[in-house]
């Protein structure tokens, strides 16, 4: 190869470099059109979902300039804030990608009536912003609610079993002796599957009590008991209920000490005084006894005379 052709390739080859030089220069300045929704905005930073690219960064700088289209044929346009970019808003934006592939944009257009629906959006979701904080201020309130009232029926049932073990040790006393002087006697009904003491007893047994209470010594049993229809579980559980009901109240309104209480007895379904094949005598049945007893291994072989009130 001559001189001549040698230097001819090196001018060709560096006008090749020159022609795509500009036209890289030329590319990088030309206007970039895209179309999107906003899905976020920091500052002058918005992230922008397009058909293509469901995160592109805009960068707004103070130049760019912000309209919104108008009229029936969107000819017009009016100068708007940049505070109108908000979320859910439907924008064009034209400009140039910088370095950091941000699209830095020129000018943003929107029609009026996609920026209602966005501020209809926001709108929405800042009403529901608002009732979520509600709701967990309400469900904090509701929780700490719930941690007092956990608190009181722990501590009722650590009364509750305070109160069976002072029964217990009372009962142990008098396990063994079997012979009682019975004072007086009240029998409790109840209806079919109900536990829940029927207020025309209330006045029969505080009258028990009361005359137990003019002996030294005395005791009070209570015995609860079921008819035999339903399952057996079911008829031990309500007549032990039965007995614990009569013995809150003779507790809470008789005020009869602890120690003078013998253990509520479940009987379930021993001992029918009537038949269950009968209403009368299912009624018969579901039953709470009540006596008021006083040991003769206290007391001696003879009833002794009611206590002398000072």
């Amino acid at each position: 190869m001559t001189k001549f052709q040698i230097r001819s390739a090196s001018m060709a080859i560096m006008a090749v470099l020159v022609v795509a030089s500009f036209s890289t220069v030329a590319f990088a300045n030309d206007k970039v059109k895209v179309e999107g929704i906003i899905k976020g905005r920091t500052g002058p930073e918005i992230l922008l979902q397009t058909s293509d690219q469901p995160k592109l960064v805009v960068l707004l700088t103070d130049s760019t300039k912000v309209q919104q289209v108008q009229g029936a044929l969107k000819a017009r346009r009016k100068d708007m804030s940049m505070a109108a970019l908000i979320p859910g808003l439907a924008i064009k934006v034209q400009g140039n990608y910088n370095e950091k592939n941000q699209l830095v944009a020129t000018s943003v257009l929107f029609k009026g009536d996609d920026l209602e629906q966005a501020q209809a959006i926001q709108a929405g979701v800042h009403e529901t912003q608002v009732q979520a904080q509600a709701n967990e201020a309400e469900l904090k309130a509701q929780n700490a609610a719930l941690k007092e009232q956990q608190a009181a029926i722990d501590k009722q049932q650590q009364e509750i079993a305070a109160n069976k073990a002072q029964i217990a040790a009372t009962s142990a006393r008098f396990g063994q002796l079997d012979d009682y002087y019975i004072l007086d006697e009240v029998t409790v009904l109840f209806g079919n599957n109900m536990v829940k003491v029927d207020p025309k007893y209330i006045q029969p047994l505080m009258d028990l009590v009361a005359k137990a209470k003019e002996y030294n010594g005395y005791n009070i049993q209570v015995k609860g008991y079921a008819s035999a229809t339903g399952s057996a579980a079911l008829n031990q559980k309500l007549s032990e209920d039965r007995a614990d009901n009569v013995t809150n109240i003779l507790v809470q309104q008789g005020h009869v000490p602890l120690t003078n209480m013998l253990a509520p007895g479940a009987m379930g379904e021993s001992r029918q005084i009537g038949s269950d094949k009968t209403e009368q005598g299912q009624a018969e049945n579901r039953r709470v006894v009540v006596r008021a007893l006083l040991n003769k291994g206290i007391a001696g072989t003879e009833l002794p005379l009611p206590q002398t009130k000072k």
